[in-house]
């Protein structure tokens, strides 16, 4: 029978892979992230591989997407060719490599594309191009709100201000306190 640390580290791997693809990712991937964050000390490949059931080819996919993201960082041990990785668990700036990563793959092409889109249909005279041009500018300006907004917290903004180590920091405290009264 598996120990509770072991049933609650299942649990919480699997959540990972299903929250993945909000993040952009695989939910393979996600199950990486989720199963290092549950190690006490960075692990290689074949540790990943016996640990999840994964194949070697799935698991150096999804290494390959998380240093990709900025949420793992490969470790070479001295005199081996082995690499481990280390997961980030700074939550902060994991966050911080999501929505940065995000922003670069989805929202700057977007926003590049519909602004050298819409100039041109600007100039356009018919109904047809003034309709579709309302309608871009619409998605521009949306995605371009979600830019600013990414921006902000990228750099640092009010949630700098307010520090999203604090945040976090208080809603593990109101989460133990949460705990507490169920119990």
């Amino acid at each position: 029978m598996p120990s509770e640390t072991e049933e609650i580290r299942t649990q919480f791997v699997s959540l990972w892979g299903q929250m993945a693809p909000f993040w952009g990712v695989s939910p393979a991937t996600g199950r990486v992230f989720g199963w290092l964050l549950t190690q006490a000390d960075p692990c290689d490949a074949e540790s990943i591989v016996a640990g999840l059931g994964m194949s070697r080819g799935a698991v150096s996919m999804a290494c390959r997407d998380l240093q990709d993201w900025g949420l793992v960082i490969p470790e070479r041990c001295a005199g081996s060719r082995r690499v481990s990785y280390r997961p980030e668990t700074d939550m902060e700036k994991a966050i911080r490599n999501i929505v940065q990563t995000r922003k670069r793959r989805e929202w700057d092409p977007i926003l590049s594309a519909t602004r050298t889109w819409i100039p041109q249909l600007e100039a356009e005279k018919g109904a047809d191009a003034q309709k579709f041009c309302e309608r871009l500018q619409l998605i521009e300006g949306l995605i371009g709100m979600a830019d600013h907004m990414a921006e902000q917290f990228l750099k640092g903004g009010i949630v700098q201000k307010l520090g999203l180590k604090m945040l976090v920091s208080k809603a593990n405290r109101v989460s133990t306190k949460r705990r507490r009264r169920d119990s």
